[in-house]
């Protein structure tokens, strides 16, 4: 390439705390069906107000600092970002500025690592709603909605490195529970700045261009992409790339631009003269790091260590923390009822079974339904116990299907009693398998010629048959093993 893309990221995420950053009002994110609703005096800005900071809020950020590695500050402070625009009442933003709660973190995807300049605490802004009539009105729901911001070093090289560390950032805000990180719904909010420098030239020579309006992982790679291949345009074309904000316009596919960038300077920074300094001891900071949850990466590793499951499926269950925990509950029962004193190879050949089932047929339960574990109609332990059946050969798969297709539908969730009513328990009694076998033999005497000339297919039709024979309860495994026999004599 002639041009070197130099990409950093902003992102934003809304803190799920039950009130607001600076006071008591309850904290609706900006999701209310009636606008103002959730608003007084302090979010609205009115004379005399003082902010209270919320001290939840400042200890999920921390705890967000704690996962990513970073130093936690022991003197922080909050500072005022001066600028004007309708959705901010108070004319200024309480932010953070030259001392924010964590800094110099890292998170590694893939091999490559992707450093953490800043992690801070601010408030959030109103809502326009621009209506008809060239009218414009303004909602403060969301105003005062605490806020944590991340800022990156340029460190990412492609759309694909951005789009994969915001993915990995939700996943570890949500398993720490202090963010539903939801980008469709404005819960968090990935800002990419780029420039671009030839190759042998200084590396952040380029003029930084920020893209914002991402509400979408697909849109945070896409609109990285589309820009390096503007701006490399530009430069080709022997012009100079603006400093600026461009939107994304996902429906064409193009970056639009918005307004000239603002440095710092423009915002005039000072300390908040309402908030006093914000003092932590290492007593405090150690007590948050010892109440961490495991987080995902780890996760992925004793997943792949005591299951025995390839990577890939771990990828998978571990994606949410509430999946994670639902297969952990059923390795559980598995292990405490069935395989405790069984070989690790019987043992991980039940835990990749329970895995092949979850990430088949519960994933797309889940995915049809558009929900998630919270709502799943089957405990961990009728899920295990589903699993041991069969593992045990008392239903083949096909019949294994519509069981678990009963207990997603029903509310008889109990696999044992679906498989009695419906009839559906595999034999495995070899006699009665083997009548069956030589009565299907004797009926097809050209598929046995056929499998005794060469052609292979013709034991599958064979197995075919003597399952319909049997209505299905057959167990296909023996089926086969004794067509096999009876076929080579």
């Amino acid at each position: 390439m002639k041009y070197i893309p130099v990409i950093g990221m902003e992102v934003h995420a809304e803190l799920k705390t039950k009130s607001k950053m600076f006071c008591a009002c309850a904290n609706g994110r900006g999701l209310e069906k009636e606008p103002n609703v959730h608003i007084c005096p302090v979010c609205t800005a009115q004379p005399g107000t003082l902010p209270v900071p919320n001290v939840k809020a400042i200890e999920y950020v921390q705890k967000v600092g704690l996962a990513l590695g970073c130093v936690i500050r022991l003197e922080s402070k909050f500072d005022r970002k001066n600028y004007f625009y309708p959705d901010l009442p108070k004319g200024y933003q309480i932010s953070q500025f030259d001392k924010p709660l964590c800094e110099k973190g890292a998170m590694v995807i893939d091999g490559k690592t992707f450093h953490i300049t800043r992690i801070h605490l601010e408030e959030d802004t109103g809502k326009l709603a621009h209506i008809s009539g060239g009218m414009t009105s303004v909602d403060l729901n969301r105003a005062g909605v605490p806020l944590m911001e991340l800022v990156t070093e340029p460190d990412f090289e492609s759309g694909k490195d951005a789009r994969a560390f915001c993915q990995r950032l939700r996943q570890i805000l949500r398993y720490l529970d202090i963010s539903d990180a939801d980008m469709e719904k404005g819960q968090m909010r990935c800002e990419v700045n780029i420039s671009l420098h030839k190759k042998g030239e200084k590396r952040l020579s380029g003029t930084k261009v920020e893209i914002k309006n991402l509400n979408s992982f697909r849109s945070v790679e896409k609109a990285a992409d589309y820009e390096i291949a503007r701006q490399t345009e530009v430069l080709e074309g022997g012009k100079e790339v603006k400093q600026e904000t461009r939107g994304w316009d996902d429906a064409r596919g193009t970056t639009v631009s918005q307004r000239t960038k603002e440095s710092a300077h423009d915002y005039r920074y000072f300390p908040e003269p309402d908030i006093p300094a914000l003092v932590f001891s290492e007593e405090y900071i150690a007590k948050l790091r010892r109440a961490l949850p495991e987080l995902p990466e780890a996760k992925e590793s004793r997943f792949m260590e005591e299951y025995g499951l390839p990577k890939a499926d771990v990828v998978a269950l571990v994606s949410e923390r509430d999946t994670a925990d639902y297969f952990e509950r059923v390795a559980s029962e598995l292990l405490e009822k069935r395989v405790s004193g069984e070989a690790e190879s019987s043992r991980k050949k039940l835990f990749k079974l329970a895995a092949n089932y979850f990430l088949t047929e519960i994933k797309k339960f889940l995915s049809e339904r558009g929900g998630d574990m919270s709502n799943f109609p089957i405990t961990p332990e009728n899920y295990a116990e589903f699993i041991g059946l069969v593992a045990d050969g008392a239903v083949n798969s096909s019949a294994a299907q519509r069981v678990l297709a009963e207990m997603l539908a029903r509310g008889d969730h109990d696999p044992s009693h679906i498989i009695e009513r419906l009839g559906l328990s595999q034999t495995n009694d070899e006699g009665a398998i083997d009548a069956i076998v030589t009565s299907v033999l004797a009926a097809h005497p050209k598929s046995v010629a056929d499998y005794r000339g060469g052609k292979d297919n013709a034991l599958q039709f064979l197995v075919g048959k003597v399952m319909a024979e049997s209505k299905g309860k057959a167990n296909p495994r023996i089926a086969r093993s004794l067509l096999e026999e009876k076929l080579k004599r």
